[in-house]
């Protein structure tokens, strides 16, 4: 099913637009909206993706025509249309006719049904009943001249189905991947604990399962029924899309039983669904907890939502959802201050975004989500958030095509590990206040350098392992700083091109764990870090948890701030030729080192041996990329600068004040508007007001 896409992606100008839903208006309004729409430079809408009962009543009784008003009026106007297929919100009748379709979170217990992906997309019987409606809605439309591309369901990966049929399939694929119960057992250790197995019945299902192969095993299959029912879909769309038609699927980037690198393979352009917290959340001076434990919070971690979406193909992407407004529950109320839409919206499009779409047009009268902010809020009068709206549309409207090829600037690569994301999730590192196993742990490892590289003043670019290549020596040439934060379930292919990276002249940065368990998350017999720690000088076989903050020591080769410290974690080091850069302020743990450095072969190892605070991330960044893309900007420390080059071989700058205070950057070169065309000359200090943004243009 993981056929690469063969569609061709139009990707002209800057799509700009909101998902719509006419059947979810209280009074025939169409027409107002769309005139609305187009007086704010909207240019896209999405539709249709969750209203499989209002394309289908009854079994097998069908209604299309609802939408072609909405697709007529659209086309008229000018705004292209992403058709949405509706399979992942099932219609009452359906789920009355076959209760057996229950997902089950746990072995034996079907998820009650009033919400939304609820079912096991794995059943011959719901794919019956899948494939009939998609075919239906697609058919009907993919000629229309208004549909420019098609979402293949919503936010796919939501629950680990442990159906009966769903484990069934696990265990054949596990037949199929080690051929006999001996070479399992082997492979797994499941000589542990009496675990060995005589025949594949007597395999446990995961409910009560300990053993973090097990696990691991169990994750990567979850993530391949979600890759495969994507791709299923995908398939069938395109027995009826149109030359310059793409499809995605919207991604939420946190769900449990989705590998985001897998499933963008069968599709034409990755799209995703960044929510962020506002207000205060959006001030780079000022660290708040999440609003939600899927939405982020802070400047750097806007910029990450983004970097990760850029990651999954390596292309340009589509954002599907994102705040209009106030986004959670009904007691979670915080509207961005005036100019944050702006702000937003060109961070996400300085690291590629082609497409910003708001989540939605109206705000909603009813349902679970009556308090989702919409561009237009319940009264249906357009206020603030439609006249920013408004803005950001017009000044889209200016630019243009001029961002067309556009690919972001990265002064830094980090690579992010899906696997070892899922290993953490079962066995973490680090614990909570409370001292429960901490689940959050990869992320909060690779946020850590992430937010390290942002506050630095670089720019990042995020990959996968899988995505690393053969040739070490070219990979060096095109990525010279690669950032490791915690590779914990690593091949051996991996680490050796890790090393061969840093003998080809990278700069290798490596955190901790990389490298501590093998592809099936089996520590590994070998002196840690393994393969990287002869040509790292380094070694240790001890670690420990650190419940408060250390204090740090530099050696005066990097510059450390006032605040720095390790958390969490530490690696006792021992050095075996090394530079010590970063030491511990510690009476027992002050002989061990925090960071090391040395030359291998033309580039260079550096070890970090703990979870970096954001001042020593920050330190041990601006170390490592000592004169970044954007350096020679002068700013204010409110102010972030991101870049990118478009097909033309044109430089913009996205120049943001995060901050309720004005600030002042000032142009190390002759830029021009790529807004209204004005022209400055070199040295120009441009004065920047709260919450403003500029995106300017090399001369």
């Amino acid at each position: 099913m993981n056929n690469p896409a063969t569609s061709a992606v139009p990707l002209t100008g800057i799509r700009y637009g909101a998902a719509y839903y006419a059947e979810y208006q209280l009074s025939d309004r169409l027409d107002q909206d769309l005139d609305l729409m187009v007086e704010a430079g909207l240019t896209v809408i999405r539709v249709g993706e969750s209203v499989w009962s209002t394309w289908e009543p009854r079994d097998g009784e069908f209604d299309t025509e609802w939408l072609l008003p909405v697709l007529d009026g659209a086309h008229a106007r000018g705004i292209d249309v992403i058709l949405g297929t509706p399979t992942y919100a099932i219609p009452p009748w359906l789920q009355v006719k076959h209760p057996e379709l229950a997902g089950e979170h746990r072995s034996g217990e079907p998820m009650p049904w009033g919400a939304r992906q609820e079912t096991d997309f794995t059943s011959p019987i719901f794919r019956r009943y899948a494939e009939r409606i998609i075919r239906t809605v697609v058919e009907r439309y993919a000629s229309h001249p208004a549909v420019a591309g098609f979402q293949v369901d919503n936010e796919p990966g939501l629950i680990l189905f442990h159906n009966e049929g769903v484990f069934a399939e696990f265990v054949r694929r596990l037949q199929q991947q080690y051929g006999t119960v001996e070479t399992l057992n082997r492979e797994w250790g499941l000589t542990y604990w009496s675990h060995r197995i005589a025949e594949w019945s007597e395999l446990w299902t995961p409910d009560g399962n300990s053993l973090p192969q097990y696990d691991l095993a169990w994750r990567r299959f979850q993530a391949d029924l979600t890759t495969e029912f994507i791709a299923w879909q995908a398939e069938i769309v395109r027995e009826y899309s149109k030359p310059g038609q793409f499809v995605t699927t919207c991604i939420a980037y946190p769900r449990p039983a989705m590998d985001d690198r897998d499933l963008t393979l069968a599709l034409d352009i990755t799209a995703g669904n960044p929510y962020y917290g506002m207000q205060d959340h959006l001030a780079i001076d000022k660290d708040l907890p999440p609003i939600t434990p899927w939405s982020s919070t802070g400047v750097w971690a806007l910029f990450r939502q983004a970097d990760r979406t850029w990651s999954s193909k390596q292309e340009r992407f589509l954002i599907t959802e994102t705040n209009a407004s106030t986004i959670s529950g009904s007691d979670q109320n915080y509207p961005g201050y005036p100019g944050q839409l702006k702000l937003a919206a060109f961070a996400l499009i300085s690291r590629g975004a082609a497409m910003v779409e708001y989540w939605h047009w109206h705000t909603l009268h009813y349902g679970t989500e009556t308090y989702w902010g919409g561009i237009l809020p319940h009264s249906q009068r357009p206020g603030r958030v439609y006249r920013e709206v408004s803005e950001i549309g017009a000044a889209l409207k200016a630019i243009g095509t001029g961002l067309d090829g556009y690919v972001p600037d990265s002064d830094v690569t980090l690579l992010y590990s899906s696997d070892s994301k899922w290993a953490f999730e079962f066995t973490p590192p680090f614990h909570t206040k409370d001292k429960l196993p901490d689940r959050r742990a990869y992320g909060e490892i690779f946020d850590a350098f992430y937010r390290g590289v942002i506050d630095s003043g670089a720019q990042a670019h995020i990959l996968h392992a899988s995505q690393l290549g053969t040739d070490a020596a070219a990979f060096a040439a095109s990525h010279p700083v690669l950032v490791v934060p915690a590779l914990y379930v690593a091949t051996d292919a991996e680490l050796a091109f890790l090393r061969d990276y840093a003998t080809a002249g990278g700069h290798l940065v490596v955190g901790i764990r990389t490298g501590y368990a093998d592809d099936e998350a089996r520590a590994r017999l070998a002196v840690a870090p393994a393969v990287l720690a002869e040509p790292a000088g380094v070694w240790y076989e001890e670690f420990s948890n650190l419940d408060e903050p250390l204090a740090v020591t530099g050696t005066g080769t990097l510059q450390l701030s006032v605040d720095a410290a390790a958390t969490k974690w530490l690696d006792l080091l021992h050095s075996d030729g090394a530079d010590v850069l970063v030491g511990y302020d510690h009476p027992e743990f002050g002989p061990f080192a925090a960071v090391t450095t040395r030359a291998s072969g033309a580039g260079r190892i550096t070890y970090v041996g703990t979870l970096p605070n954001p001042a020593l991330a920050a330190d041990l960044l601006r170390w490592a990329v000592p004169k970044p893309m954007a350096a020679n900007w002068t700013r204010s420390r409110t102010v972030t600068v991101a870049s990118g080059v478009t097909a033309a071989g044109t430089r913009t700058w996205f120049v943001s004040n995060w901050s309720s205070t004005a600030a002042t950057v000032t142009a190390p070169a002759a830029v021009c508007s790529a807004i209204d065309g004005e022209r400055f000359a070199a040295g120009h200090e441009f004065s920047l007001e709260p919450w403003a943004s500029l995106v300017l243009v090399d001369e």
